[in-house]
């Protein structure tokens, strides 16, 4: 007898195939994966049908917004995985999905229709220095020769030419707005400055402008307008500080004061990111009954900068704002704009430094800082190159920030800021340091992750020739990572074990560069030991017989196998940067 309840399907002609477990996508297609123009996006499925005919599938691809897909062909890999490619070329969001059906069946033939894999994956293609880049932290007003008075953009312009030779090519400026003067924080970040004291630049605003106005010590807006111009013409892309902080005196305390917080007694609160408090300067409070109002101005500030020439944000403390504001903010901007990109400095939990890099963020800060043994290093780096933020969350390091000077970089010796620096440079392909990281700077304030006598709360003139730099070391590696197309990407790491913890061993490979990297991470002690490489990893298998060559001292070496002794001495090489060659 018939179940009424529960009738027979009507199917669809295409009922026979399944498509399932596309792939790579994010939380389900919710974000966009995210590439560079020209990156191949290796796109995978489950395709399979019931019976023993066999199943046919195309790679659909599209910019979002065109009416026509692009197909290409995928090929049965194994266990019912098929797999295909495709290249985005510019910058711009894009969407794909699978196209299946039984092999050889044509409509006309057997009535079947093909079937499209729903949701279709998301993808985002960010400007190639996400990937790679060197960046150079310039604190503006320490770039001058008068430890009395700010330095100007004439005097950070003459500075371009040494940064550029150096092999930089991304220009980080922090907050060069107008400073506050109301609780004005003095030198070692006391809470009330001397007369003379310019304060922290990350109190933003006084009488004469906010975040859309420079500091008057710095110069006039125009001459930053011009500054801003040589920097590109030099071939620098700049990157300026997005800190949504408002000194008491900020002209938005006036014109929108329900903008903030209160106290309980009616005061405006200033802000705290425990355990550190800065009495210099308000949250904003973007759920205040004028948010519409009050989201649209804040947006308006990266809008402004863009007409300057600027490109990069790097965002202060994004995780102390409300996702949904980035999301939007972010997504708005790109839409106009999809070269802009923005570096999310956020060091906290990882879940919330993932979801920032989910919802738009192009860039995140790292705890590469922390990570200092080989053992730590490996994990973290492994975890960031091939677990699953790798399709969203593009790394940048620095050895040290202008607010963190770590403990193994405190009164260290030269050979200790030669290996940071080799690190943050090869291990992914964007890094960079902050000025003065060139003349090994580690004076901290006692008991602190922080530098004495920092500049971000005094003026300050650097000796930029002092001895003991290691600027000649700088260059050479920057001059590698120009030259080997390997360094150019952070998802082709490859570690390889060594006999000694101490001594840290990866190779890159693109294409036919193939590079080898043996670091000791140890700045007193000469450390030795045998390699063990994973031949197949770098495509040596077959390779009995290989030579090497040092790109930092230009000998040459012919090793035999898998297993190969080295030995490195800190004082005169911390590491070794071997090109690998076939006989």
């Amino acid at each position: 007898m018939a179940n009424r309840k529960n009738p027979i399907p009507i199917l669809p002609p295409r009922y026979h195939v399944t498509i399932e477990n596309l792939q790579p996508v994010v939380n389900g297609g919710l974000y966009p994966i995210k590439a560079i123009p020209g990156e191949t996006i290796e796109v995978t499925a489950d395709i399979f049908r019931d019976g023993h005919e066999e199943c046919e599938a195309l790679l659909l691809h599209r910019e979002v917004g065109k009416k026509t897909w692009n197909k290409s062909p995928m090929v049965f890999v194994n266990n019912d995985s098929w797999q295909g490619q495709f290249i985005p070329e510019k910058t711009g969001q894009y969407e794909f999905t699978v196209e299946a059906r039984t092999a050889g069946k044509t409509l006309s033939a057997s009535f079947e229709e093909p079937l499209l894999y729903e949701p279709f994956g998301r993808l985002r293609v960010d400007p190639s220095l996400v990937q790679f880049s060197s960046w150079y932290v310039m604190w503006a007003r320490s770039q001058g020769t008068d430890p009395t008075r700010s330095a100007t953009f004439a005097d950070m312009q003459r500075r371009l030419v040494e940064v550029k030779e150096l092999g930089f090519d991304v220009l980080y400026l922090p907050p060069i707005h107008p400073i506050g003067r109301t609780n004005r924080k003095g030198a070692n970040n006391s809470l009330k400055a001397k007369p003379g004291e310019p304060g922290s630049p990350y109190a933003i605003g006084n009488e004469t402008g906010g975040h859309k106005a420079v500091d008057p010590e710095l110069g006039t807006l125009q001459e930053c307008r011009d500054f801003f111009k040589h920097c590109r013409k030099m071939g620098f892309t700049i990157a300026l500080d997005y800190a949504l902080n408002c000194s008491p005196d900020h002209p938005y305390v006036k014109s929108h004061p329900d903008w903030f917080y209160r106290e309980k007694d009616g005061t405006i609160k200033f802000a705290e990111n425990p355990p550190k408090k800065y009495e210099d300067i308000y949250p904003l409070n973007f759920f205040c009954k004028d948010r519409e109002k009050q989201w649209l101005e804040l947006k308006s500030i990266i809008e402004f900068w863009v007409d300057m020439g600027v490109t990069i944000f790097r965002v202060d403390n994004p995780h102390t704002k409300p996702f949904g504001f980035w999301e939007w903010m972010i997504a708005d901007i790109k839409s106009q704009n999809p070269d802009v990109v923005f570096l999310s400095e956020a060091f906290t939990r990882p879940k919330l430094m993932r979801r920032l890099a989910k919802i738009g963020f192009d860039m995140s800060y790292t705890y590469f800082t922390w990570r200092t043994e080989s053992g730590e290093l490996r994990e973290y780096l492994e975890e960031l190159t091939a677990g699953p933020s790798r399709e969203y969350m593009k790394p940048l390091f620095f050895p040290t920030t202008p607010d963190i000077l770590p403990r193994q970089l405190q009164n260290a010796p030269p050979a200790m800021f030669k290996i940071r620096y080799a690190l943050a440079s090869t291990l992914i392909g964007a890094g960079g340091i902050y000025n003065s990281y060139e003349l090994c700077e580690g004076t901290p304030y006692p008991g602190k992750e922080e530098f004495n006598f920092s500049e971000k709360y005094q003026y300050k003139v650097w000796d930029w020739d002092r001895p003991g730099n290691i600027k000649p070391f700088i260059r050479a590696l920057n001059e590698i990572r120009r030259e080997h197309s390997s360094l150019h990407f952070f998802r082709n790491l490859r570690f390889h074990d060594c006999s000694n913890p101490h001594l840290l061993v990866y190779s890159k490979r693109h294409q036919q560069n193939l590079l080898l990297f043996i670091v000791n991470l140890d700045a007193h002690h000469t450390q030795s030991g045998f390699v063990h490489l994973n031949l197949a990893e770098m495509g040596l298998e077959s390779e009995n017989i290989f030579g090497l060559y040092d790109l930092m001292t230009h000998e040459s070496y012919v090793w035999s196998g898998a297993s190969n002794y080295v030995e490195l001495n800190p004082h005169k090489e911390v590491l070794h940067i071997f090109k690998i060659e076939k006989f």
